[in-house]
């Protein structure tokens, strides 16, 4: 199905897999009609429990039931949720409970709601946490793979969902496998590493710099930990240059998985691309992947500055 918001993606995954798992919890902060939890509070409502506005609280109910059990979703923006940074280290990292934190609307790509609700440095919070699986789909048949995985999965998994609808990059045949990137297109000039609300612009910006003579190289990065250093070296020493582009800040995302790997494992050229040191501003999804240069036209602009300097 080609244009899907993950978050419909992810609830309507998340209904289905309730009907064959009865362990499956879900809870919510006041907004399962925004995270898409309200499909799951609809067919299951004896296992969906509304918090309000209690972000933390909510998040230690969910350790205890995943100590009890359960297979606790717990669902807001991811914003608000990894705002309860501690709460959570504390909670279920450290406990290493099987609890799935879902965070939506996030990135700039919640738009008019402005820089207060943007989720910007949640990745950077949850992989840092030790044991947590982290992940970031880039469509919809994506989404629902890793809804399944995160499921069966025994452990803590950050699931990081779009507002906006994404294109369908991935094939009908598609098999999700955590900690496995994905080439969406080959090429041997430069690699472009995207991930989440970015990857259908990094498959089109591949296009833009065909027509400049430049070929690249398309990988999406689902998996943002652990991360797919077997690939990454791979294309660092096939292509030599690289660019990570990400709906997040380029401090603590997947740029910096990437420069994690490249550093210690195959030097390479690396360009980080996404938001700068900046908080976000408020306008349409499209407006602002077009000011911040995340979008197609702006990827290609920034690849090809990039790979001249680098080449």
């Amino acid at each position: 199905m080609a244009n899907v918001a993950s978050r419909q993606s992810f609830g309507l995954a998340l209904a289905e897999l309730g009907a064959t798992n009865p362990d499956i919890v879900v809870m919510d902060a006041d907004l399962s009609k925004s995270t898409m939890s309200c499909h799951f509070a609809e067919k299951f409502p004896e296992r969906f429990y509304e918090f309000g506005i209690a972000e933390a609280n909510m998040i230690g109910a969910a350790a205890g039931m995943a100590l009890s059990g359960k297979v606790p979703f717990i669902c807001s923006f991811a914003c608000f949720i990894t705002g309860r940074f501690d709460t959570i280290r504390m909670s279920i990292g450290y406990s290493q409970a099987n609890v799935k934190i879902i965070g939506t609307h996030a990135g700039i790509g919640i738009g008019e709601d402005g820089h207060s609700q943007m989720g910007l440095e949640d990745l950077g919070l949850m992989r840092s946490i030790p044991g947590f699986v982290v992940l970031q789909p880039g469509d919809d048949i994506e989404t629902r793979q890793a809804v399944q995985f995160a499921a069966e999965h025994n452990g803590p998994v950050y699931l990081r969902l779009t507002r906006q609808k994404l294109d369908q990059v991935n094939g009908d045949d598609y098999t999700f496998e955590m900690g496995k990137g994905v080439t969406l297109a080959d090429g041997k000039d430069m690699t472009l590493i995207a991930t989440g609300g970015t990857v259908g612009y990094a498959v089109k910006a591949k296009e833009r710099l065909a027509s400049k003579g430049i070929d690249a190289r398309v990988l999406n990065i689902h998996t943002i930990k652990p991360i797919d250093e077997e690939l990454i070296v791979k294309c660092a020493k096939e292509t030599g240059c690289l660019m990570t582009i990400e709906d997040h800040s380029v401090i603590g995302g997947l740029g910096s998985s990437v420069a994690e790997v490249v550093a210690e494992k195959a030097p390479a050229k690396l360009k980080r691309w996404g938001i700068l040191d900046e908080f976000g501003q408020s306008g349409t999804q499209v407006d602002l992947y077009r000011a911040y240069r995340i979008d197609d036209e702006g990827i290609a602009a920034v690849a090809e500055e990039f790979y001249k300097e680098a080449k």
